[in-house]
């Protein structure tokens, strides 16, 4: 769900930090929760998995880790507790539109909670922006990366992919850390596989805090195909390059969440949680509280904001 970073309509969005952090003894969202056969119900009839605004490389993209993420981690997580009015919300003229999607963790499972959504966002110059998210999180009780994809859409021949397993802890002091979590999984190898396709350019974020975020393996990249087959191109890089490696990821990050991870002691566990709590705060704060209102006006910025900053436990 990209609310964090995003930059004004003239210039492509930042690619999302989104919800980077957890509390393993929090409170959860007071929202009444839904029983497993209406959360079945739910997604395969929902808003969410309908992403109407997207090709169909891109759709497809969503639904395998939308699917990914259910089938593997349905039994660790809660059902969705976000309210209808949230699940697929609209400015009055409803020319943007998101959805949200929340099951957070059992009190049993490292998953803190996962996340999938879409923005469809017309501009007052014309053309639009469609932003899918998915992402997961993990408590306090283990330090395996965050997982974050998010591909936005600028216009047809010109997309916006970040793709990471998002540290936990600073790289520089812990390099047990990135052994494990970045070079054994060979994460590097995906984005070096995208770096040898010509229309596949780096992206720099305009925020240098966003910068300080990302893993050293991760995928933060502009695709562009203006010219010849244009969108067409476009579509054949998601579908044979964007989609594979992202499900590949995506299995990367679930193996360690369901396998036997590292558990941290009382000590780390509290610099996890506050380094975790301190990013979540500093998007809230550059962000989301200013573009959500431009978007969607005052009234549904915050009633989208109220569960954000629930799941926040800000």
């Amino acid at each position: 769900m990209s609310y964090t970073f995003l930059l004004p309509c003239a210039n492509p969005p930042a690619p999302a930090i989104n919800l980077l952090a957890s509390k393993i003894s929090r409170t959860r969202p007071s929202f009444p929760c839904r029983s497993s056969m209406e959360k079945q119900q739910l997604i395969k009839g929902s808003k969410l998995m309908e992403f109407p605004y997207l090709t169909d490389p891109h759709r497809d993209t969503m639904v395998d880790l939308i699917s990914a993420m259910e089938n593997r981690l349905g039994s660790h997580l809660l059902p969705s507790s976000v309210p209808p009015d949230v699940e697929h919300y609209q400015n009055e003229s409803g020319t943007s539109q998101g959805t949200l999607h929340i099951r957070c963790g059992i009190d049993s499972s490292p998953i803190d909670f996962v996340l999938a959504s879409w923005l469809h966002l017309e501009q007052p110059t014309g053309g639009a922006l469609d932003i899918t998210n998915i992402a997961g999180y993990l408590k306090s009780s283990t330090d395996v990366p965050h997982f974050q994809f998010e591909l936005v859409k600028c216009s047809p021949t010109f997309l916006i992919l970040f793709l990471d397993l998002i540290p936990r802890k600073d790289i520089v002091f812990s390099p047990d850390y990135l052994k494990t979590y970045y070079e054994d999984t060979q994460l590097e190898k995906f984005r070096q596989q995208l770096d040898q396709l010509p229309e596949v350019k780096p992206y720099f974020s305009s925020s240098l805090y966003f910068r300080c975020v990302v893993s050293p393996t991760g995928i933060l990249v502009s695709i562009k195909c203006e010219d010849g087959a244009g969108p067409e191109r476009v579509e054949e890089i998601i579908r044979e390059h964007v989609r594979p490696m992202s499900n590949d990821i995506m299995k990367i990050w679930i193996d360690m969440c369901v396998g036997e991870g590292v558990q941290v002691g009382e000590t780390e566990r509290a610099v996890l949680e506050k380094r975790d709590s301190l990013i979540k705060s500093k998007a809230i704060q550059m962000d989301l509280s200013s573009s959500m209102p431009k978007q969607f006006g005052q009234e549904v910025a915050d009633r989208v904001l109220r569960v954000i900053k629930s799941v926040y436990n800000v």
